[in-house]
């Protein structure tokens, strides 16, 4: 928690998802002085949360290797809190590299998972949201990574949609077969003989196809996955102030905007990034939620949200049995494709 209006948005939040989720109990780690008196404001919240003082800040520009040694900043006691079991899981809103390399230390990865991933929804014109993942973690990946992004993916979905078996398709310069990388196209042969995952696999889906609702998981590398997810954040920016200027341009246009105003809500309800904030790391023994750090209170309520459903939903289990179901297949289909096993 930074600063005394970082302080006070997160603990607003973390209010708001606890009228959600009355039985939850939280540490809250930071600066005390600062936290005991935004909860003077949130005495429901006070009753269930202990403070514990943080002397060092983990700051937005602190390099991943910087930020590991700094063993009493807020970030890493958090982590810390969940590796010893004392806490259940982690919600930052703090550095995201430093916070996924503390996590990867601290935690490590689940048997059979090479790689961490972030993953997080985006909004759809579908019933539900898609779960997109690696969204930066992991610049590079091979076949193997992105089978395995995509189980854990699919894991993630049945527990934020509740379906039996989520439609996963991997990002793609094309939807036919022989388009993509290596690695794509070997980690599709792979998938398409995983028919006894708990999960659809339905081949490539394109850039532009990514809100159309007719996909619950997106899986692609984190260098593709982080361009995707800055376009489309940048390309929702761009259509609302567009509109703004347009409604506020003339008499007319004010007059037109105030006729549609309840679309105008209905569409910033659905671009705001505050009603989808709170992207997971999946495939760690532990859950690990990072928040936008330009959220606000409900923001974090979601993100707080996130953290809360993984956990009574027992993500780290799931993802371990569906690891397991995979083992095998990808090591003889890996070996047919001449991928290295590990």
């Amino acid at each position: 928690m930074g600063g005394d209006e970082g302080v006070r948005v997160m603990i607003a939040g973390v209010a708001l998802a606890r009228h959600r989720h009355e039985g939850l109990l939280f540490t809250l780690f930071g600066d005390e002085a600062r936290i005991k008196a935004a909860l003077d404001s949130h005495p429901n919240l006070r009753a269930a949360s202990d403070v514990v003082h943080a002397a060092s800040v983990v700051d937005g520009a602190d390099k991943p290797g910087v930020a590991i040694r700094k063993k009493d900043s807020s970030m890493s006691m958090a982590i810390a809190a969940v590796k010893s079991g004392q806490a259940g899981a982690a919600v930052s809103a703090g550095n995201t590299g430093a916070l996924m390399a503390m996590a990867k230390v601290a935690l490590r990865t689940m048997p059979g998972v090479d790689r961490p991933a972030l993953a997080a929804m985006l909004p759809t014109l579908g019933d539900n949201d898609v779960i997109m993942l690696d969204l930066g973690a992991n610049t590079e990946c091979d076949a193997r990574n992105l089978v395995q992004f995509a189980v854990m993916g699919a894991a993630y979905s049945r527990i934020a949609f509740d379906l039996e078996r989520p439609r996963v398709r991997l990002l793609n310069i094309g939807t036919e077969d022989l388009k993509g990388t290596d690695e794509i196209r070997d980690a599709a042969a792979i998938l398409r003989a995983a028919d006894t995952l708990p999960l659809q696999f339905d081949g490539f889906t394109e850039g532009d196809k990514i809100s159309r609702g007719d996909t619950d998981v997106i899986v692609c590398d984190g260098f593709s996955g982080n361009v995707a997810l800055k376009t489309a954040e940048g390309t929702a920016r761009f259509v609302t102030d567009v509109l703004r200027k347009a409604f506020t341009s003339s008499i007319r246009s004010k007059i037109g905007f105030l006729i549609s105003k309840p679309a105008m809500h209905l569409l910033k309800h659905h671009l705001d990034p505050n009603n989808h904030n709170g992207a997971v790391f999946l495939g760690l023994n532990g859950v690990v939620v990072k928040s936008h750090g330009s959220a606000d209170a409900k923001g974090v309520a979601n993100a707080v949200h996130v953290a809360a459903r993984l956990l009574e939903e027992d993500i780290t289990r799931r993802i371990a049995a569906d690891m397991a179901g995979i083992a095998d297949l990808s090591a003889t289909k890996a070996a047919k494709l001449e991928l290295p096993v590990k």
